[in-house]
């Protein structure tokens, strides 16, 4: 008894010992404080922590703040909780890194903006490992089998098909956060995603003057692409409501591009093919014909002296997502997508 008062009351110290430490916020006192203990043998391996009850009694700290800390630290793998009994030390290992599992379609331009700044954002710290499923639900799943209990937290961008929210319910709620596009699970899981709907409609509906004076709207959906169906759904209802022609058709077909049309893709290789078949033929963007992308990047914004888009914020996407990852708070959030004007139409 007088060794667990002794190494309670080292934990306490070790966390006292931060206050007043500049920039250091009471969350981050908790979790340094206890990291300080480990490293220092005030407590070692299968060691009981002071419960949440003592915490707020010795310390004075807000409950929500200790159950953050001690959040944090699970995600770590320094702290586990066990029903009814408490909270124990987990590892001795003090540094070692939190592992997070991140899943995407592939390593577009885009994605390759949220992967930097989920990076960054995150620090040395947390070790991260990247999969790719490139919209194959079979990969997926596969995937999903073979990280599953091997990470702290797993971060993925799911595939919309019948087989996902299955896939996905196997991994804890608590560890998982949904980004980029949203599927429906059973439980209650956090989520950070763009909006495909509304968002293309409006984009259309705000271009609609400049779209009525070309002869011909022309969207690309591939075959078995990962475009959103959603996105299809307001293309269909524009050109209803507008009165416009509008054409879906499966590829663009290199040197197909002609006057009097508005081409709309997601797919940035067709897009390319589009510009450069633009300048073969001397057509001018914005006046011969228009071109309307989605996603946007720095090439889109200088290329051709401006490629009119509209997209989600990926960096704010990526700040959002790594915040989960370091404080594992429950977060469901739509991130706003707004329509980038340019010279191409």
């Amino acid at each position: 008894m007088i060794a667990k008062k002794s190494r309670m009351k080292g934990i306490y110290n070790q966390i006292i010992e931060l206050e007043g430490t500049p920039g250091l916020s009471k969350h981050e006192q908790l979790v340094q404080g206890i990291i300080n203990a480990i490293k220092g043998k005030v407590v070692g391996k299968g060691d009981t922590l002071p419960s949440v009850n003592h915490m707020v009694k010795e310390l004075g700290f807000a409950r929500e703040t200790i159950a953050k800390g001690y959040k944090e630290l699970a995600s770590r793998g320094l702290v586990e909780s066990k029903h009814r009994l408490g909270f124990f030390v987990a590892s001795a290992d003090a540094n070692q890194q939190v592992k997070v599992a991140l899943l995407l379609y592939a390593f577009d331009s885009f994605q390759e903006t949220f992967y930097k700044i989920f990076r960054a954002e995150l620090g040395e710290s947390v070790h991260i490992d990247v999969f790719f499923h490139h919209n194959n639900i079979a990969v997926l799943e596969n995937t999903v089998a073979n990280i599953r209990g091997k990470y702290g937290m797993y971060v993925i961008a799911p595939i919309p098909h019948p087989k996902t929210a299955r896939i996905l319910e196997t991994l804890p709620s608590d560890k998982f956060l949904m980004i980029d596009r949203y599927e429906q699970m059973k439980g209650d899981f956090s989520y950070v995603v763009q909006e495909f709907e509304k968002a293309s409609y409006d984009a259309f509906a705000a271009l609609h003057k400049t779209i009525a004076g070309f002869g011909e709207m022309i969207l690309y959906q591939r075959p078995a692409s990962d475009m959103p169906v959603e996105i299809v759904r307001a293309f269909k209802q524009f050109i209803q409501d507008y009165k416009i022609k509008g054409t879906i058709l499966p590829e663009y077909i290199p040197g197909s591009v002609e006057k009097g049309k508005v081409y709309y893709t997601i797919n940035n290789s067709e897009l390319w093919e589009m510009l450069r078949d633009c300048k073969v033929k001397n057509l001018q963007l914005g006046k011969d014909l228009g071109i309307l992308s989605h996603n946007d990047d720095a090439v889109k914004e200088i290329i051709c002296d401006g490629i009119t888009t509209y997209s989600t914020d990926f960096k704010e996407m990526a700040r959002k997502a790594a915040a989960f990852v370091r404080t594992r708070e429950k977060v469901k959030e739509v991130i706003p997508t707004i329509l980038i004007r340019r010279n191409s139409i």
